[in-house]
């Protein structure tokens, strides 16, 4: 008889998320994995949108494009926070087998952008 090596999720961070319920599918948890990311890349697009539209000289009325950008800046410093309370909330659901949480953070995104998009044009109409 082998000795096996203590299962890897006593290990794993944060507790809270890896300790509850059985060992999901693996493919299950690399989506949802996936699905972090992907919202991290899009913090960073909203970041590098904020700091663009800030430092470009577009001809859009200055205070319009200050609202977009700041609009975009908040948007991106939420969204990592967001992703990764969202990330745990689906890991959790996949751990215990119930149903998954919500998708907010789409439609909180859809939002800002259309909130952006407004902003913008209103600034090119007013500039």
């Amino acid at each position: 008889m082998t000795d096996q090596p203590p299962e890897p999720r006593h290990r794993r961070f944060p507790r809270t998320v890896y300790r509850p319920g059985t060992e999901p599918d693996a493919r299950f948890s690399l989506a949802n994995e996936r699905t972090f990311l992907a919202w991290i890349r899009t913090a960073l697009a909203l970041l590098v949108g904020g700091v663009a539209l800030k430092a470009a000289d577009l001809g859009l009325h200055p205070g319009l494009r200050l609202a977009a950008s700041l609009v975009l800046l908040v948007a991106g410093l939420l969204a990592p926070a967001h992703a990764a309370i969202g990330w745990a909330r689906t890991e959790c659901a996949l751990r215990r087998a119930t149903s998954l949480p919500s998708a907010a953070l789409a439609l909180t995104a859809a939002t800002v952008i259309g909130v952006v998009g407004v902003l913008l044009l209103l600034g090119s109409l007013l500039a």
